[in-house]
């Protein structure tokens, strides 16, 4: 099973202060094997004491993808004046020598490790944003393959590696679902964090869970089906046929039945087949042809 690390201290050269006799050894040569990351400041500036840890967490969350140097223009007017310093914070990423990328004044931690992401990838390394969505993969494919333990570890650890990771979120609820275990799904799926509550990932999820319940509370199929071709317009007993359907895995012809409904009786029951099908929609892919087919029809029907 893949395995993320978690550490969180910077190796001891990974994050240093250089000076003006320094700073070629520092930056310059050291680029033509790594990226460098440059911060100048100065201790009187205020946005600097906010950007330079930010910054120091991303560098130390590349592990060793890139390195960081913090210049202090106070110290080091040479340097400022070479490089056309002319506020600070200003931060510039070396590689082979020469400013790649850069920024000035502080940034939100999501923009920094963007920065990261961008010359990491500038430079033919792997950013870690591109490892963790690999990781993700890796643990779809596992739920897919039916190891949902596996999967709920793997997601795990990338969650330790990114608490924000809205896949490995969604993931986690996905394979709990699949472990039969309902309600730890939600509890993970209520305690994501607040930036990614309404994502895709989750919303999907949540969508899941409603379906997972329903599922669980799923008439059989036979009965169901009798009691359709007895009554073709007993709608209750077709939407509860579609719940079945859904339940044992044959989402299309849910779909069908639905719009069924759908086109009887768009109202019925408060618009239960709309919202049901929505919801089913929800917890798909959106290129997924159930989806993409069954909006279109859907479309069709209420614009008729």
């Amino acid at each position: 099973m893949l395995e993320l690390s978690t550490g969180a201290e910077a190796p001891a050269d990974l994050i240093k202060d250089t000076t003006e006799a320094s700073f070629m050894a520092d930056v310059v040569e050291t680029s033509q094997t790594i990226p460098v990351i440059v911060d100048f400041w100065a201790p009187w500036c205020g946005p600097c004491k906010t950007l330079g840890p930010t910054l120091e967490k991303a560098v130390i969350a590349a592990k060793g993808a890139v390195k960081m140097v913090k210049v202090n223009v106070d110290e080091a007017q040479m340097i400022a004046g070479q490089l056309q310093i002319q506020s600070i914070p200003t931060v510039y990423a070396f590689f082979k020598g020469q400013p790649i990328d850069g920024f000035q004044g502080a940034q939100p931690e999501s923009e920094i490790k963007a920065f990261i992401d961008r010359v990491v990838s500038a430079s033919g390394g792997e950013s870690p944003g591109e490892t963790l969505n690999a990781a993700v993969e890796a643990a779809e494919e596992m739920l897919a393959d039916g190891a949902a333990v596996d999967a709920a570890q793997t997601f795990a650890a990338i969650l330790a590696e990114d608490p924000n990771n809205a896949g490995a979120y969604g993931g986690m609820v996905r394979a709990h679902i699949a472990m039969g275990d309902i309600d730890q799904a939600e509890a993970i799926l209520n305690g994501a964090p607040a930036e990614i509550s309404s994502s895709a990932e989750l919303e999907a999820a949540h969508a899941q869970i409603e379906l997972a319940r329903q599922a669980a509370n799923a008439g059989p199929i036979s009965d169901l089906t009798a009691a359709v071709e007895a009554d073709p317009e007993n709608l209750q007993a077709r939407f509860d046929l579609a719940l079945a359907l859904h339940a044992s895995g044959d989402v299309q012809q849910a779909v069908d039945l639905l719009l069924e409904i759908f086109r009887k009786d768009r109202e019925w029951n408060d618009g239960a087949a709309k919202t049901q099908l929505f919801t089913i929609f929800d917890a798909l892919k959106p290129n997924d042809p159930v989806v993409l087919n069954g909006r279109r029809k859907l479309s069709s029907m209420i614009f008729a």
